[in-house]
């Protein structure tokens, strides 16, 4: 992905949108993009810096290794039936950083400011209340 938005002459004017505090909501590579670090990327990967965490691509395994999960988050009656496809797995967030769910102890759903990361698919399901609740925290 980072390859893509350098080759379209894209990645500095995202850069500077998201410095400036454009909203964004990043799902599974979307985590890596956003993310301040990434642990085992290719030696010319660039990600935006835009939320404190170090993130480990593909951290659950492989295709074969995708699961889904229900999830309790933070703010939210019931549990979020999430799918985890090849996903990041977060090795630390920074200070300021909210972890509003978990599975098995590793943060999934983390936001800060007005970006909002998760190391799921939240657009594969029918269930809106993930991106009901980013648009509520960032309008």
């Amino acid at each position: 992905m980072s390859m893509l938005l350098e080759r379209g002459d894209l990645f500095d004017p995202v850069a500077k949108r998201l410095a400036d505090g454009m909203p964004a909501l990043g799902t599974c590579a979307g985590m890596i993009l956003l993310s301040s670090e990434i642990l085992d990327g290719r030696p010319d990967q660039r990600c935006f810096g835009s939320i404190d965490l170090s993130v480990r691509r593909n951290g659950y395994g492989r295709q074969v290794d995708s699961f889904e999960a229900d999830l309790d988050v933070e703010g939210l009656d019931e549990p979020f039936h999430a799918s985890f496809i090849r996903a990041p797995v977060v090795e630390r967030t920074g200070e300021g950083v909210a972890v509003l769910a978990e599975v098995d102890g590793r943060p999934v759903l983390c936001a800060s400011g007005p970006v909002m990361v998760a190391a799921f698919h939240p657009e594969l399901s029918d269930d809106l209340r993930i991106h009901r609740r980013f648009l509520e925290e960032v309008l």
